[in-house]
């Protein structure tokens, strides 16, 4: 008996085949194995074709299946992990009427902050958690107001996860999740921002019908059986955004709790009990895959834009791209805490919200040319990158998050254990690295509606911690650091 997860990225389509039993992941596989491309007609737009993602679907589903062997009739359920904040419209036939666009498109900013205006922060926050910012409900706009021939033709609304599903499924649905990431979820009257549509001018019909994350969501249909091959009347039963799905893949899933990736872009992951928002805008609030009305479960996303892409540049360009990751690490790991003062501010890929929304650029402070080398700078770009975390994971502790726990992927940054414990001494916070994937964790969450399992705490239990951190007895030595570290950032803010 197998369960089957989609991870529906930007950069490839990935599938994970996971044994319902065990939990054990059988196999993942991806297509394109190369990097999609991301279409940008204009400077700052970024579009994708949806039909695109489908087919890509179906090659992964069959790679999957052939590579197994596993049969269409021992999959039980589906889950599907998505790109947030696109925008996919489609006409009566269920056709796409335009490219998506995509989550780091950034031509709605001006409409999300005048929306911001309007409406008035306080509503906009103690409702949504969140300004319109550039999220979906601006994309709409954008679209209603510069395209109103395709917006005209609109049938319904929808995020990548949506469109994924209703080609399984034939049925067009949405979570209050997904809406919540479009900024069109109303979390004090529990329902679609009715406010948020008024002020959009959007008409209610255009938006699908809420279900939970975790729910009987549809069912494959013959043409989709056949495009897959997964049989047909299997259930889907599970959908949520890539952010909050990696969170719940990591067991992170309770108040007290934290998912981090530490890959292109930096991301921490907390999870509340509450609605909260930030008056400075600098994260951003959204409901997890297991929140109710009744039993509030937000999860408060950081995310950090120089992150691994700066060690990444920093690799090709300070050793040649010759050096690997571990022997850089190994050089690294002989130079002591604070790099001998060698300092570095990692913001070199594009505006940072927790910095007020700040292109600052990267920094090399304190060069030393008689005392600095390589390994120093080794040292000193993965510490800027923790510290980056450290000032971010402070902010999200302000707004109240008790953190007890932090959970990692074993495929990024954390691998580090100068990375890890540089972040773990600072805050107190354990580190665990977990053996899993987004793919694999929407597959689990699928057996949760289709009874296999009893809860997600269930669906998520037994995965294998690779390995932990915790604070040494060289707390001091990071805590000056960091202080230096964090007064070189003031002087740019």
């Amino acid at each position: 008996m197998y369960l089957i997860g989609y991870d529906i990225g930007s950069s490839s389509i990935k599938a994970a085949l996971v044994d319902a039993g065990s939990k054990s992941t059988v196999a993942v596989v991806q297509s394109p194995l190369q990097e999609m491309d991301i279409l940008s007609p204009q400077s700052g737009w970024a579009e994708q074709h949806p039909e695109t993602w489908w087919e890509h679907t179906c090659t992964t589903t069959k790679k999957l299946l052939q590579k197994t062997g596993a049969q269409p009739a021992e999959i039980k359920g589906i889950g599907i992990a998505y790109q947030m904040h696109g925008l996919v419209l489609v006409d009566k036939n269920h056709q796409p009427l335009r490219p998506s666009i995509i989550w780091c498109d950034s031509r709605a900013v001006a409409i999300g902050k005048r929306a911001f205006e309007a409406i008035g922060p306080e509503k906009c926050l103690s409702h949504l958690l969140n300004p319109p910012g550039n999220f979906t409900a601006s994309k709409l706009k954008w679209v209603q107001y510069h395209e109103p021939e395709i917006y005209e033709k609109a049938w319904k609304v929808m995020l990548p996860g949506d469109y994924i599903a209703m080609k399984l499924t034939g049925e067009i649905r949405t979570t209050p999740g997904g809406l919540s990431e479009g900024i069109l979820w109303d979390f004090k009257e529990n329902e679609i921002a009715q406010f948020v549509l008024d002020y959009f001018q959007f008409d209610r019909l255009l938006f699908p019908e809420v279900v939970p994350a975790c729910s009987p969501q549809g069912f494959v249909t013959k043409a989709a059986a056949e495009a897959t091959g997964i049989k047909e009347g299997t259930p889907v039963t599970y959908r949520a955004g890539d952010q909050p799905n990696n969170a719940m893949s990591l067991n992170v899933l309770q108040p007290g709790e934290i998912a981090a990736t530490g890959g292109t872009s930096g991301v921490v992951y907390g999870v509340v009990a509450r609605p909260v928002s930030d008056p400075q805008s600098r994260v951003n609030g959204f409901a997890h895959v297991n929140h109710t009305a009744a039993s509030p479960h937000i999860g408060i996303l950081l995310c950090i834009n120089g992150a691994g892409i700066q060690y990444s540049w920093v690799r090709q360009h300070f050793a040649g791209g010759i050096i690997s990751y571990g022997d850089m690490e190994k050089m690294a790991a002989a130079i002591p805490v604070g790099s001998d003062g060698l300092c570095i501010l990692p913001f070199g890929n594009g505006a940072e919200r927790m910095l007020g929304n700040r292109d600052m650029g990267s920094r090399i402070c304190n060069l030393r040319f008689n005392r600095h080398t390589q390994a120093h700078y080794f040292r000193a770009a993965l510490e800027g990158i923790a510290f980056s975390f450290v000032y971010g994971i402070r902010i999200l502790q302000g707004m109240g998050l008790d953190m007890r726990i932090m959970r990692a992927g074993n495929d990024n940054l954390f691998q580090s254990a100068i990375f890890s414990s540089t972040i773990s001494n600072l805050t107190g916070i354990r580190i665990e690295l977990i053996a899993t994937t987004g793919a694999a964790g929407a597959a689990k969450a699928a057996g949760v509606a289709t009874g296999i399992y009893n809860s997600l705490e269930e669906a998520m239990q037994g995965s294998e911690i690779v390995q932990g951190w915790e604070p040494n007895d060289s707390v001091e030595l990071y805590l000056k650091a960091y202080r230096d570290w964090e007064k070189e950032l003031t002087k740019q803010l």
